[in-house]
């Protein structure tokens, strides 16, 4: 059974200005309510229920949110004496964590996917974050570079994954569900996850903006890191990048009226996608003038030299022959999410023009936030 962490403080998101002045403080410990959205968990869920309930200290509780029945995640969860809440129809994982948030009784939330493993003291860790930073309302973990599942995609993907925030700032803009932890109050403060974003999309990302807009500290602390145990491949990793994220986070980023320089939106990565267009329009150009071909070496070299760390980290990890097989993958990286800026772009001049001359646009540019269904089925270990 879950167990639980002694509470010795309010659900203030910030250490009281008023404590007594020349008295040592004993850390203070919080409640952690941990919220799992799941569908078709499969073996993958298992596994994130085992490693779970290994740790020490224990959670003060687990939900399970089974986002529409159609396996039997929900057995899973409830024989690993966990509450189990079953939604009736899939509605999608930012519903299911507001669901979640709204049954925890903790001071913080931790937000974990049905899809990652943790460590023994992973949540030792996150109580740890909190005490020592009074000012910090919310923090998100990393992959690890270990991961899960061993075919070359599933190894690329999330060891980029795990290079893009072992090389970023802790002071971070964005969230992320996949493993993260935020006080109860803050969430709600903030209305939780856009229920909007029905597949698993960038839900999190905008909630980090609504955060830091709230003024509110988000970091991210790489020591934290999760085992992803999902399988990629071409196909997956195609459709999740380009319609649910690069797409939508353009569209994102084009309301927000700013670029921040790091993680995915860093300098380097933006001047990547110029040299690999710039390099295919001059191979193109060849055909007429044979000189172009020289433009398209120097921004071949350019992408190289501008990934210089990336490949040497590859080749850290995984050996030279690994590496060369990613260079391909990550410039087809920077092509898509290159074509998906530049659709996203248009998409919101037009948008705009259509607002301006009184038209009517094509679609609408927000949904009005949904409420979620309220006939749950709860089960109780």
């Amino acid at each position: 059974m879950v167990g639980s962490i002694e509470n010795t403080c309010d659900n203030n998101p910030s250490v009281s200005q008023h404590e007594s002045e020349g008295t040592p403080q004993t850390p203070r410990s919080y409640n952690l309510s941990v919220v799992i959205p799941v569908f078709n968990g499969g073996e993958a869920f298992r596994e994130c229920v085992e490693r779970l309930n290994n740790t020490y200290p224990r959670p003060y509780e687990v939900i399970v949110v089974v986002d529409g029945v159609s396996d039997d995640s929900w057995q899973v969860a409830k024989d690993g004496g966990m509450k189990v809440i079953q939604l009736p129809v899939q509605r999608g994982p930012a519903v299911a964590r507001n669901v979640g948030a709204k049954y925890a009784s903790g001071d913080i939330i931790v937000f974990i996917d049905a899809d990652v493993g943790i460590e023994p003291d992973f949540f030792a860790q996150i109580q740890a974050q909190f005490q020592t930073s009074p000012t910090m309302t919310a923090l998100i973990g990393s992959y690890d570079d270990k991961p899960g599942k061993g075919n070359f995609l599933s190894q690329y993907r999330n060891l980029f994954h795990h290079y893009v925030h072992q090389s970023s700032k802790e002071n971070t803009f964005t969230f992320w569900g996949a493993c993260s932890a935020i006080f109860r109050d803050a969430f709600l403060s903030v209305d939780g996850f856009d229920e909007t974003y029905f597949k698993p999309c960038i839900e999190d990302i905008e909630l980090g903006y609504r955060l830091k807009k709230k003024g509110y500290s988000i970091r991210l602390c790489k020591e934290i890191q999760v085992k992803h145990l999902k399988h990629w491949g071409m196909t997956s990793m195609l459709k999740t990048d380009f319609f649910q994220r690069a797409l939508p986070w353009t569209q994102l980023l084009m309301q927000e009226g700013q670029i921040s320089n790091d993680l995915n939106l860093s300098l380097s990565s933006r001047l990547s996608v110029v040299c690999l267009y710039g390099g295919l329009a001059s191979l193109v150009l060849v055909a007429w003038n044979p000189l172009w071909f020289g433009l398209s070496l120097f921004c071949a070299t350019m992408l190289i030299l501008l990934n210089l760390s990336v490949y040497r980290f590859f080749r850290l990890k995984r050996g030279t022959w690994f590496t060369l097989k990613v260079v391909p993958v990550h410039w087809l990286y920077y092509g898509y999410s290159g074509l998906a800026f530049c659709i996203g772009l248009l998409d919101h001049w037009l948008s705009t023009y259509l607002k301006v001359t009184g038209l009517q646009p094509l679609r609408s540019s927000s949904q009005p936030k949904t409420e979620a269904s309220s006939t749950y089925k709860i089960r109780q270990s």
